[in-house]
């Protein structure tokens, strides 16, 4: 669901980053060394402006985080931010707008945006610098992968926007809201957390209700209530699915 957004006057490159620690290109192709894998994701190759890449070569050392796949050791939040605080999980950050908006109105908690797209990791890092953001980290890699490496009960939210809605039925076992992914979600929330879910695809968002509902350790925070709540800020790609007419569904659910 991640777009694209280039600046027409600004030269485009190959997306190979310039750093040696920057974020490697996700294959959906690769499996992993530890298990047999069915990515919930599709792998995307943008190109990177001139802009992007001085954002990777200089600020990646400082807020990023490689995830490869296999057997790694837990990530410690803690280390990772400088500071103890609650931590948001935002998984799919795509170009990072969302993100900093939300990081920006809320200094007091941390957020760990997990995404694929290298242009949309260069781009938050851009935005991380623009606007003094030190509570977000960016990690390049499989949401599915960080999550595993995650302490349980650590998250004090965790947000899956706009994922891919794998609409073919044959392709829905690569859904991230599935009943395995939600209990490995779940897992990592603190008692009282919140998963919020949004898609704009409506048999998605039956399924997805169908899911959060089965979980026994998750409670409905807004029963019938399903709009946009205020805290999470309307995407460019929201606006283009409303434009054509795909209402958005918003779900927040809240860890017993």
């Amino acid at each position: 669901m991640t777009t694209i957004d280039h600046d027409p006057a600004t030269p485009t490159h190959p997306a190979t980053p310039m750093h040696p620690d920057a974020p490697p290109h996700p294959d959906a192709s690769t499996p992993s060394p530890r298990r047999a894998t069915v990515r919930t994701f599709h792998p995307r190759r943008g190109r990177l402006s001139s802009r992007h890449l001085d954002a990777l070569d200089r600020l990646w050392p400082a807020y990023g985080l490689a995830v490869p796949d296999g057997a790694g050791p837990p990530v410690d939040l803690a280390d990772l931010f400088g500071r103890r605080a609650p931590v948001v999980l935002e998984i799919g950050s795509g170009m990072g707008d969302a993100t900093a908006a939300m990081a920006a109105a809320d200094p007091d908690r941390d957020y760990l945006a997990v995404e694929v797209h290298t242009p949309g990791i260069a781009n938050l890092l851009a935005l991380v610098e623009r606007h003094g953001l030190g509570n977000v980290r960016i990690a390049s890699g499989d949401a599915l992968e960080l999550i595993r490496r995650l302490p349980e009960g650590t998250l004090d939210a965790a947000h899956v926007f706009f994922p891919d809605p794998w609409p073919k039925a044959r392709h829905h076992k690569r859904r991230l809201i599935q009943p395995r992914h939600v209990a490995l979600l779940r897992s990592r929330l603190t008692p009282g957390g919140t998963l919020h879910c949004a898609t704009d695809w409506a048999e998605y968002a039956d399924a997805m209700r169908e899911t959060l509902d089965a979980d026994p350790e998750l409670a409905d925070a807004r029963p019938g209530d399903t709009s946009r709540p205020a805290h999470r800020p309307v995407t460019k790609f929201e606006r283009r699915a409303l434009l054509a007419g795909r209402p958005v569904t918003d779900l927040l659910y809240r860890r017993r």
